[in-house]
C-alpha cells in the first residue's frame, strides 16, 4: 500500500514538472491563440497531477484543486478554439463563454471564502478578485493584460501556502504548486526583460477591447 501511495506521488511531481515547463513556456508566447493552446495543455497536466496526490492521500483532499485544475483546462481551451476562428460569431460566443466562466468562478469562489477560516477570510476574498481579473484579462486583446493579472493571482496563490494561513488549519502546503506559480511569475519577468529593448510593436500595445 505503502508503495503504491509512494507510487502516485512520484508521479505527481513529474506531472508538475510538465505543469511548470508548459506554465513557463506559455507566457513567453506573443500570439493569444499558442498561448491558450499551450496554457491549456498545461492545465490538463496540473489537472492530472492533483488527482495523482489524489490516488496517493485520498481523492477528498484533492477534489477541489481538482475542479478548479478542470475549470483552467475548458477554459482554455475553449478560448483557444474561439481566438483560432476570430470570427464575429466566435467572439460573441466567446464573451458569452466568459461571462459563464466569471459565474462559475464567482460561484465556486463564494463557497471557498466561506468555507475559509474567519482569520485568513479576507486573503481568500483578494484570491477571488484576482482570480476573476485573470480570468477577464486572459480574454482581453493584446499580450499585457494577461500577464499583469496573473502576476496578482499567481503571488495571492503563493500567500495562501504561507504560515499565515495555513496556522489557522487552512493547511495548502504544495512545494510544487509554489513552484508552478513562481513559473508563471518568473516567466513574466523573462518576457518583459526579452522584448523591453525590441522597437514598440502593435502586438505589444495595449488593445482596444
Amino acid at each position: 500500500m505503502l508503495d503504491n501511495i509512494n507510487n502516485w506521488y512520484i508521479v505527481a511531481q513529474v506531472l508538475g514538472v510538465i505543469t511548470i515547463g508548459f506554465e513557463f513556456a506559455s507566457y513567453q508566447i506573443k500570439d493569444k491563440t499558442k498561448y491558450f493552446l499551450v496554457t491549456g495543455i498545461g492545465s490538463f497536466f496540473w489537472m492530472a497531477m492533483f488527482v495523482s496526490i489524489g490516488f496517493a492521500t485520498g481523492m477528498s483532499t484533492q477534489l477541489s484543486l481538482i475542479l478548479a485544475a478542470t475549470y483552467s483546462t475548458i477554459r482554455n481551451l475553449v478560448f483557444f478554439r474561439i481566438f483560432s476562428k476570430n470570427t464575429p460569431e466566435s467572439k460573441e460566443a466567446g464573451l458569452i463563454f466568459l461571462l459563464a466562466m466569471i459565474v462559475v468562478g464567482v460561484g465556486a469562489g463564494v463557497v471557498t471564502v466561506l468555507n475559509a477560516p474567519t482569520e485568513v477570510r479576507w486573503l481568500h476574498i483578494i484570491g477571488l478578485i484576482t482570480a476573476l481579473g485573470f480570468v477577464i484579462g486572459q480574454y482581453l486583446p493584446g499580450v499585457h493584460y494577461v500577464r499583469i493579472t496573473v502576476i496578482f493571482y499567481a503571488f495571492i496563490v503563493l500567500l495562501t501556502q504561507t504560515p499565515l494561513n495555513i496556522l489557522y488549519g487552512d493547511f495548502r502546503w504544495n512545494i510544487m504548486g509554489i513552484l508552478i506559480e513562481v513559473a508563471k511569475i518568473s516567466s513574466v519577468i523573462v518576457f518583459y526583460i526579452r522584448y523591453s529593448s525590441e522597437p514598440q510593436r502593435p502586438q505589444l500595445q495595449f488593445a482596444k477591447p
